[in-house]
C-alpha cells in the first residue's frame, strides 16, 4: 500500500516521464466540440485512451449518436474501441465514453510503466487521427 502523498507522486513522477518521452502536442480538450475530449488515465488497474462526452444530457446524447454513427470507421482507427453510453466515473458523475483499454498495469508499478507509455501514445495518436478526420462530422 502507498500512502496518499506515496500515490501523488508517483502519478505526478509517471506523467513527467511521459511528457518527456512523448514531448507533442496532444488534441485533448481543445477538440473544439462543445462537451467532448480526448482522455489519458491511468490508475493502478488499468489504462485507457478516452472520448468522453460530458456535459448536459441533450449534449451527451447528440454527440453519443453522431460517434455512434461513425462506429465503424472509429473501429477502423480503434479495432478494440469499447462503446459505452453510460459510464460512471469514480467521483460519481456519469458521462458517455468510448475508450480502449490495457489491463495488468498499474500507476504505482513502474516496471509496467514503459508498456503503458507506448500504449498511451499509440492509442491516442489512433484516436487523434480518427478525430481530424472526421470533425467537421462530429461538430455539424
Amino acid at each position: 500500500m502507498f500512502s496518499k502523498e506515496e500515490s501523488r507522486k508517483l502519478r505526478e513522477e509517471f506523467w513527467i516521464a511521459f511528457g518527456k518521452s512523448y514531448p507533442r502536442k496532444w488534441i485533448l480538450y481543445k477538440t473544439g466540440v462543445k462537451g467532448l475530449s480526448l482522455k489519458f488515465y491511468f490508475d493502478v488497474k488499468k489504462a485507457q485512451v478516452a472520448l468522453d462526452m460530458e456535459g448536459n444530457l441533450e449534449q451527451r446524447i447528440r454527440l453519443w449518436e453522431k460517434l455512434v454513427s461513425l462506429k465503424t470507421i472509429l473501429e477502423e482507427y480503434v479495432p478494440d474501441a469499447n462503446f459505452e453510453e453510460y459510464y460512471l466515473l469514480a467521483n460519481g458523475k456519469e458521462i458517455s465514453r468510448i475508450f480502449v483499454e490495457k489491463q495488468q498495469v498499474s500507476i504505482h508499478d513502474k516496471n509496467t510503466w514503459q508498456e503503458t507509455m507506448v500504449f498511451l501514445s499509440s492509442q491516442m495518436h489512433k484516436v487523434e487521427v480518427f478525430f481530424r478526420e472526421y470533425a467537421d462530422s462530429i461538430r455539424v
